[in-house]
């Protein structure tokens, strides 16, 4: 037996290691060419981007390991199916849910690198990803302090600088912003500072006139000013953030502080929800490999193969991960149903359970039928 559950045990491991790399590749340069657009586009450098990158990894991997377990124990099963290694297993009186029994380790050890990902990695490269994101959008030198062309750093803005001095001085600044339907307005100004401000940085025009257009009778209005800020961090980016409850630590979700915790916009259900999660999730792989691996023995020797079982198993899963977001809404509203973070877990072990009673069945069913043809015989 324990020669059994190393076999099956190494077989998972192998193919679930292949399918990791490919899917993790695939889902990677998926998400990696949409955020060289994004980066190298506002003129930030190769190097931004690899960080950028690397940071998004941990995300990729957490939505891919369940993948790639379910993947793994569909194919070995019917890989063994195909070899006749599941008949002779069977032969020797070995049950569905003994043979289940490495399937479950092999999910146990799928959902301890999950549980890193979710207690170490993701919220420590969450947290970076968003610090960088912010320092991004607040330097906008790459793309805004550009002397000699027109700029449009966002919809319905044109700048212009004529000159940028050493000094960080900008030379005959034109900036039109149509942002509001049915106003229009322009700066004109001899210079400019680009100043950080607690909000985002700040666009100080001096010496300058400012021309309004509106729809209607009286459509134009001047305005000299001496001095005029305005307000430029909303063009790359939001001027704040809100602090995300996936990028605390653990240990601080198990005892939050309430002033903290309002100080930041969390509440409470948001809290205790994110915590319940990273318990669930990594105990849901555990069923997705078994539900695929019973799924294949479900169905019985056919020429067309089992791409029944399979598509069935994969609207299981859907089905399970639909009932799993409907309970997340709840669970968001009130802090006391956080446990429905566990819905998809109960189900899933709900459907395998169903699954090993219904395979039983059948074998036994089978076994019956073919002993009685032999005493008929």
């Amino acid at each position: 037996m324990r020669r059994i559950d190393r076999y099956l045990l190494v077989q998972l491991l192998t193919v679930f290691a292949f399918f990791s790399l490919v899917l993790i590749s695939v889902y990677w340069v998926n998400r990696a060419a949409r955020l060289f657009d994004a980066i190298v586009g506002d003129g930030q450098s190769f190097w931004v981007f690899l960080e950028l990158s690397a940071l998004t990894l941990p995300n990729v991997i957490r939505v891919v390991l369940p993948l790639s377990a379910f993947a793994a124990a569909v194919y070995v099963a019917m890989r063994m199916t195909r070899d006749n290694e599941l008949v002779v297993l069977q032969g020797t009186g070995l049950s569905y849910a003994r043979m289940l029994r490495s399937v479950a380790i092999f999910g146990l050890v799928v959902a301890l690198m999950l549980a890193f990902l979710m207690h170490v990695l993701m919220p420590l490269s969450r947290m970076q990803l968003a610090e960088r994101q912010v320092q991004i959008a607040e330097n906008i030198s790459t793309r805004l302090l550009r002397a000699g062309e027109f700029l449009q750093p966002a919809d319905g803005v044109v700048v212009f600088l004529r000159e940028i001095t050493p000094e960080g001085k900008l030379v005959d600044v034109f900036l039109s912003d149509s942002r509001t339907t049915g106003t229009r307005v322009e700066y004109s100004a001899s210079s400019a500072l680009l100043v950080p401000g607690g909000q985002g940085p700040a666009l100080v025009m001096l010496d300058g006139v400012a021309l309004i257009y509106r729809d209607g009778p009286d459509r134009l209005g001047t305005l000299s000013f001496d001095e005029l800020t305005f307000d430029v961090g909303g063009l790359v980016g939001p001027a704040g953030r809100r602090a995300d409850v996936r990028e605390l630590p653990t240990n601080l979700l198990l005892s939050p502080d309430s002033d903290e915790m309002a100080a930041l916009g969390i509440t409470l259900p948001e809290i205790r929800f994110e915590l319940a999660s990273r318990f669930a999730q990594p105990l849901l792989a555990v069923m997705t490999s078994m539900i695929g691996f019973v799924a294949i023995c479900l169905g019985q020797f056919s020429r067309l193969g089992v791409w029944r079982q399979v598509l069935g198993a994969i609207i299981v899963l859907a089905l399970v991960q639909l009932a799993g977001n409907a309970a997340s809404g709840f669970a968001l509203r009130n802090a006391a149903l956080a446990w429905l973070a566990f819905v998809p877990v109960g189900l899933g072990g709900g459907v395998v359970a169903g699954m090993l009673w219904w395979a039983s069945r059948s074998r036994g069913t089978g076994w019956t039928a073919r002993a009685r043809a032999g005493g008929a015989a």
